[in-house]
């Protein structure tokens, strides 16, 4: 009998005292440096690349294959606006690599899971 008083008052207590519990938000600023990261990313990987004198089409193919398979499992995915990730890859890889001619439509497989 006392055992259940007991158990009553523990189980009584727990939940007036304990404090709710909010699901994980994410922030616009959280979510901008990931698309930064994964802008990042393919843009090191296609400029290396390309340097090592890779065709175009090859290290498009490789670059997207890198990035996808590092970023595929992060729950930000659901989240990312791939029109601005494609604007954040292409204005990096005119700044970084000094290409000026790629292709907006090549980065259409570029895509999270």
């Amino acid at each position: 009998m006392i055992k259940r008083v007991f158990a009553m008052f523990i189980l009584s207590f727990l939940f007036l005292i304990s404090s709710p519990v909010y699901s994980l938000d994410t922030s616009s600023k959280t979510l901008e440096k990931y698309t930064k990261k994964i802008s990042n990313k393919f843009t090191r990987t296609y400029c290396n690349t390309t340097k090592f004198g890779i065709s175009y089409e090859g290290a498009l193919a490789f670059a997207i294959g890198e990035t996808n398979k590092e970023f595929k499992k992060n729950k930000l995915n659901k989240l990312i606006d791939y029109s601005l990730l494609k604007n954040s890859i292409v204005n990096d890889l005119e700044n970084s690599c000094q290409v000026y001619d790629f292709p907006f439509s090549s980065l259409e497989s570029l895509k999270f899971n």
